[in-house]
């Protein structure tokens, strides 16, 4: 079935109707805000922990799952014992995608989000490990951030109808359209513009916000080379088949983005790139089995 409908969407409409939406997760801008303070993070990482049980039983389960296989077999349940044993990284990751996995699956529920979860978990970790691996002058905690968010244009066009959305994107498959293509002409805009708006509403850094509406069109906003970093990671993440899923197709890469970022896809460097895509794909394998898991 091909839709029909063709609503224009603005930025007003776009704000206005977040405040039916959960409200976006206070510990996520409290990261972001305190990124280079260690000890702040620490902070405010261990009270988001303490009163959240799902990520204080994902932490606590992390933590035992090291223990089982070092020499220390005695189980974990002190949280400030179980952030010394995995680290503040590991802590931190498990927090922002668990408060934003509770965040999207609030809006609309998990059963609904839960590919899009998935995509953006993986292309979050994406994110982290292309930051780490080039001269990317980016955090590696805000490109797991960037990652993980990039498509939030998408949860809002949920959002606002559940029933056009799934259509357009059957119809990408398809026709091989880009999405934000069939996008732009049914809403006006693309999820990606969407997402931007969204993260300048909710006081996101101005790289984040590019990240999140130019990940499509790099080439538009390489001043910010987080911009690069999201682009290149879901073009990574499509071409590994992560997660499995139809409309994981590569259709377009920047090459000026690869530039900035230092990546060399020739035959002489294809030993690192190797160990990037086997990293990148472990860690994600690793993820949707630890966060699709029930936790005690």
């Amino acid at each position: 079935m091909s839709p029909t409908t063709h609503i224009s969407i603005s930025r007003e409409q776009v704000l206005e109707r977040t405040r039916s939406m959960p409200s976006f997760p206070t510990v996520v801008s409290q990261i972001i805000a305190t990124l280079d303070d260690t000890d702040s993070t620490i902070t405010i990482v261990a009270k988001a922990i303490s009163r959240d049980p799902l990520i204080c039983a994902r932490v606590l389960a992390a933590a035992n799952t090291v223990t089982l296989r070092g020499q220390n077999h005695s189980p974990v349940w002190d949280l400030f014992s179980a952030i010394s044993l995995i680290g503040l990284n590991r802590v931190r990751h498990i927090t922002l995608i668990s408060a934003l996995s509770g965040f999207w699956s609030g809006s609309l529920g998990r059963k609904t989000t839960s590919g899009f979860w998935q995509h953006s978990v993986c292309a979050g970790i994406a994110c982290e490990e292309v930051a780490l691996q080039t001269a990317c002058p980016v955090s590696a905690s805000l490109a797991l951030i960037a990652g993980l968010l990039h498509d939030i244009g998408q949860l809002w066009l949920y959002h606002l109808n559940p029933t056009l959305t799934p259509l357009l994107l059957e119809q990408s498959r398809q026709n091989h359209i880009c999405l934000s293509d069939i996008e732009r002409d049914y809403f006006g805009v693309n999820h990606a513009t969407i997402g931007k708006w969204l993260a300048e509403h909710w006081g996101l850094p101005p790289a984040v916000s590019a990240a999140i509406g130019c990940h499509h069109q790099p080439n538009q906003a390489l001043e910010h080379p987080l911009v690069s970093l999201v682009h290149v990671a879901e073009v990574i993440c499509n071409a590994l088949d992560l997660p499995s899923r139809e409309e994981n197709q590569v259709t377009y890469l920047s090459q000026d983005a690869c530039q900035q970022l230092g990546l060399d896809w020739s035959d002489s460097n294809r030993s690192e790139i190797r160990s990037l895509f086997g990293r990148i794909e472990a860690r994600s394998q690793h993820a949707l089995t630890f966060f699709n898991s029930p936790q005690p």
